[in-house]
């Protein structure tokens, strides 16, 4: 029986894991090893800060999920990869391989401006422990007011984060009669507004433009932060910013493991990939979602990165699946699909508000894109959520 080994539980761990079990059933075994025994809808974290979820409403075991479909799920972190001999270590012990699916998400590069981190001078809301800590900074900045400041740096993809987390502070800040005594300023390394670390799409600017003037929100663009200090933001150009509260989404790296098997991956701890997912170091490795590293075809003033989101996290996982599948029949692998290519499917939440993104292609050149406003947004977002968890919780992976 050939044996698939998965690192990570989470959108392309989770994906991967049960569409191979799905394809091949009784010929083939998969474990998953994840440092984490919780699915995490990370997408629902720009709310859980104000109140309007739990970390029990956007998260899930995923143990049961997957050994209902007779999928072994071990709770470790890997610790050393060696290609050579197919085997892993980790903190539940080791384990060999056939095959290795990387799907090891992101840890976040604090290191980029000094002040950041967790026990640094601004929040950020890119894990479930960063979220609920900047929920705690919220609670008190409402009883002592004053100037916001929500930002992306240099180097950061996660810029839809950061919109939405900016829109559904103006709207929570309205909710609590703030809006006068908290202004809210948007730094991004954006070279455009609505540029999203995907080059924009068509009449994306004029967009966020209308958003920010409607919602009185100050923004500088193509920005980079030298340093957050306590109550204050210091940008490249010689500026300061004073604030009350600030939220910070950093660039991400990938997992050390990762980094630091030799050959695997890039300086960042991205693992370079064919366009079947497979490592082109090793062939009997694949990886997806964060992991799997992205050129960035063009570049900016300030740099800026290309976002990893949950959608294509799942096209990855499902091709590299196929391909996986593909090689144990003694096949080659035949499913191909660029980053670039994967369409741009997206919601971005503005409180009672919002946008939907849709474009053929992830990356330009594109056919098409088009953004869409209205509350309709908002409300597709909602829906989405419980419809996903529903669908992750069952292991329903095959649905759209």
């Amino acid at each position: 029986m050939t044996n698939v080994l998965v690192l990570g539980s989470n959108f392309g761990g989770l994906t991967a894991a049960l569409s191979l079990k799905h394809e091949l059933e009784r010929d083939i075994d998969v474990t998953v090893v994840s440092a984490s025994d919780h699915f995490l809808f990370n997408p629902s974290l720009i709310w859980l800060p104000f109140g309007e979820r739990t970390a029990n409403d956007i998260t899930f075991p995923v143990a049961p999920t997957l050994e209902s479909h007779d999928v072994h799920f071990v709770h470790g972190e890997a610790t050393a990869i060696d290609p050579a001999t197919k085997r892993v270590e980790t903190t539940a012990g080791p384990f060999t391989y056939d095959y290795l699916v990387v799907a090891t998400g992101y840890r976040n590069d604090f290191t980029v401006v000094p002040g950041l981190g967790p026990d640094g001078n601004a929040f950020t809301i890119t894990t479930l422990e960063d979220a609920e800590a900047a929920g705690d900074g919220w609670r008190h900045f409402v009883d002592d007011p004053g100037p916001v400041v929500i930002a992306a740096t240099q180097g950061a993809g996660c810029f839809g984060a950061a919109y939405e987390f900016l829109f559904n502070m103006s709207y929570q800040l309205r909710k609590a009669k703030l809006k006068d005594r908290a202004p809210l300023t948007y730094v991004t390394a954006e070279p455009f507004l609505g540029h999203f670390g995907i080059g924009g799409l068509p009449g994306g600017e004029s967009l966020l433009k209308l958003f920010l003037r409607k919602e009185h929100i100050t923004a500088a663009l193509s920005t980079a932060i030298d340093e957050v200090q306590p109550g204050e933001m210091r940008l490249a150009d010689g500026s300061t910013l004073p604030f009350r509260y600030a939220m910070v989404i950093p660039p991400f790296l990938g997992q050390r493991v990762i980094r630091d098997t030799p050959g695997l991956a890039d300086d960042k701890g991205y693992v370079p990939v064919h366009d079947t997912y497979q490592s082109k170091a090793y062939d009997d490795i694949y990886a997806v979602g964060v992991a799997a590293a992205v050129t960035t075809p063009w570049q900016t003033a300030v740099p800026t990165g290309v976002p990893k989101t949950g959608f294509p996290t799942e096209v990855q996982a499902h091709a590299a699946a196929e391909n996986i599948a593909a090689q144990i029949r003694g096949e080659d692998p035949s499913t191909h699909k660029q980053f670039g290519d994967i369409p741009a499917v997206c919601v971005m939440d503005a409180g009672n508000n919002g946008v939907m993104i849709l474009a053929d292609k992830m990356l330009p050149p594109r056919k098409a894109g088009v953004m869409i406003p209205g509350p309709q947004a908002h409300a597709l977002k909602l829906g989405f959520e419980k419809y996903f968890l529903w669908k992750a919780r069952n292991g329903y992976v095959r649905l759209p």
